[in-house]
């Protein structure tokens, strides 16, 4: 069990009233129900500080940017379909991003060449120069918020947090017992 009145980080968490979802947690609670909720709240602590910046620095919201950055890893475009699946969002989510995109001039649509049915989506190069400035002040801003971890830490971190994914993957019924 960890206790939390001998954490330091607990204790400046709790006197800045930012404690988030570890305020969930009790004393007698399980360690490992702590560390989800610990979890939990830095992901969306993280996820609030970048909304928060692309929002003030580039007017722009996060699921645009997370639009536009799988949309420049894919110099020939995606169709939308494909997109859909890499956000994990709604075809319905996808449609009225592009539309909204390529009014701006950010994103360009046409044709699937082998699907009559499908559009391939591409950043215009409006849109790459306009993603390049943003991806480059939002590495900086993950540099500056992982800046008091030595680099062995977020390694181990990295690979613990790997580890933790493939247990919770091979643990995740299938689709046939869930029918």
């Amino acid at each position: 069990m960890i206790d939390s009145t001998n954490d330091p980080s607990h204790a400046a968490l709790s006197d800045a009233e930012e404690l988030g979802h570890e305020a969930r947690a009790r004393h007698d609670d399980h360690v490992v129900l702590k560390l989800w909720l610990r979890m939990l709240a830095s992901t969306t602590q993280i996820e609030a500080e970048i909304r928060k910046r692309l929002r003030e620095r580039f007017d722009i919201t996060l699921a645009r940017f997370d639009y536009m950055a799988q949309l420049y890893r894919y110099r020939e475009g995606l169709k939308m379909r494909v997109l859909s699946r890499y956000l994990m969002v709604t075809g319905g989510n996808v449609t009225g991003l592009t539309d909204e995109l390529e009014r701006e001039g950010f994103v360009s649509r046409t044709p699937s060449p082998d699907d009559r049915r499908a559009w391939i989506v591409s950043l215009t190069a409006k849109g790459r120069r306009s993603f390049e400035a943003m991806a480059k002040e939002h590495e900086q801003w993950i540099l500056e918020m992982f800046s008091g971890l030595d680099t062995k830490t977020v390694r181990q971190l990295y690979a613990q947090l790997g580890q933790l994914r493939v247990l919770v993957m091979r643990n995740e019924p299938s689709a046939e017992e869930n029918a």
